[in-house]
């Protein structure tokens, strides 16, 4: 079986499962993974805090002291609605060159291709000179990570400890300054989500002016946090991926013309990077329709450059707001740090190098993540590790892939999956020898 159908007929498999989540039930798609890698000579334990939302932990060991490497993966997903698809969601359809399915991107194709690559060496009689490989397959990324990622590094922190870890957050090809570009996720933002709380006297609706309506006070609110983002707070990676693009890092003004350079609707996903971003999301007032609120609140989603915290989301908050934020009350609903690892590292020179003799001509570009994923748990559990987002897709680029994403008719690129399974290969040689 070839590197490609093998890479098809795992992430075909996987998409079978039904694992939306919730409720997730992802214990059959990870007994599937654990007897898939366990018979080419992996140390396999399954365990969590949930009997039907198990976690996979793989083992191929030198017995040779060195660094630990870890391939990470989800396997639940997003809910999916069939009457809005080309092709069943669940039904791993091979179509016009693509595989499509719930996961095809988000992210059970990543597993897949971590899956086969790891099988595959193991196979060849393969085994790191140094340190292990291992391959982490958890539940519940979709909704936290509560029994999965953020349990097993909370609860069992020795069991996967790594120096090295690739998981999502990036690696479809982008064009920018007339280069095609892979982004390397080097960090997630965190979350400071807002409650804007506005007070006003309750009344009956039919008679307007006997109450003073609190839902009222939140429109200038609301029309504010649609206006312009608060001021940049750049980060390491952000600011090297302006210095790749050509740009002056020291010169805001730059930053966009520098950004302007990628191809499509992209730089609206890449302005996110450089700061804090606000978005109101709920709203709610009274609780019938013929009373008019003494109370109102909107929740607001912020997501703050990983690194900066509390401070720095409140004084965003503030700056655009301005007076407004004198007549509120406002609490934090949520406070979860995002954390980065470096742009330079062994790691990132192995992806490079791959990159350049894959695909002559192109480049790596550090990017963030503007959402959370899953890295952010064992950054925050092991300092010192290197976590970076990277799945290669060069032949379905970024702009298609990010309109896919938890959307109908997620579907990925046969070729990719190969593209992706040989690249993860080469990484495991490369930093475990």
């Amino acid at each position: 079986m070839s590197p490609v159908s093998e890479s098809v007929e795992v992430l075909q498999t996987l998409i079978r499962f039904d694992t939306v989540n919730p409720p997730g039930n992802e214990r059959p798609a990870i007994e599937y993974l654990e007897q898939y890698v366990a018979a080419a000579g992996f140390e396999t334990q399954v365990l969590g805090c949930v009997d039907e939302r198990p976690n996979l932990i793989a083992t191929l060991d030198s017995g040779v002291p060195g660094p630990v490497f870890v391939f990470l993966g989800h396997v639940d997903t997003v809910l999916a609605d069939a009457e809005e698809w080309e092709h069943e969601p669940w039904s791993g359809d091979l179509a016009d060159g693509y595989l499509w399915g719930r996961g095809s991107l988000d992210m059970k194709s990543q597993v897949a291709c971590e899956a086969v690559a790891a099988v595959r060496l193991a196979r060849d009689g393969w085994r790191p000179a140094r340190g292990a490989l291992k391959l982490v397959f958890v539940s519940d990324e979709e909704t936290g990570g509560d029994v999965g990622a953020r349990w097993l590094t909370e609860q069992h922190p020795d069991l996967v400890r790594c120096d090295f870890l690739l998981n999502e957050g990036a690696g479809a090809a982008l064009e920018a300054a007339g280069i095609r570009r892979y982004g390397v996720c080097c960090g997630e933002k965190g979350i400071f989500r807002f409650k804007l709380t506005s007070h006003g006297v309750a009344g009956h609706a039919s008679l307007p002016r006997t109450g003073d309506n609190a839902l009222l006070k939140l429109a200038p609110v609301l029309a504010a946090l649609g206006g312009p983002q608060p001021s940049y707070a750049m980060t390491e990676a952000p600011t090297e991926l302006i210095r790749s693009l050509g740009g002056d890092p020291s010169d805001p003004a730059a930053w966009l013309t520098a950004v302007a350079t990628i191809s499509d609707r992209l730089p609206i996903m890449i302005e996110p990077m450089f700061g804090v971003t606000l978005t109101p999301t709920m709203i709610h007032a009274s609780d019938k329709i013929n009373v008019i609120p003494s109370r109102a609140y909107i929740k607001v989603d912020c997501r703050v450059p990983p690194g900066l915290g509390a401070d720095v989301a409140s004084a965003a908050l503030h700056e655009v707001l301005g007076p407004l934020a004198n007549d509120l009350e406002i609490e934090f609903t949520e406070q979860t740090y995002g954390y980065a690892s470096p742009s330079s590292s062994p790691l990132m020179d192995a992806l490079k190098k791959w990159v350049v003799d894959t695909d002559p001509g192109a480049d790596t570009l550090p990017v963030l993540l503007p959402g959370f994923s899953d890295s952010s748990w064992f950054r925050r559990a092991f300092p010192e590790l290197i976590a970076y987002g990277f799945f290669p897709q060069r032949y379905q680029p970024l702009a298609e892939t990010a309109a896919l994403v938890h959307n109908a008719n997620e579907r990925i690129d046969v070729r990719d999956l190969e593209l992706a399974t040989g690249c993860y290969a080469e990484m495991a040689v490369a930093l475990l020898g």
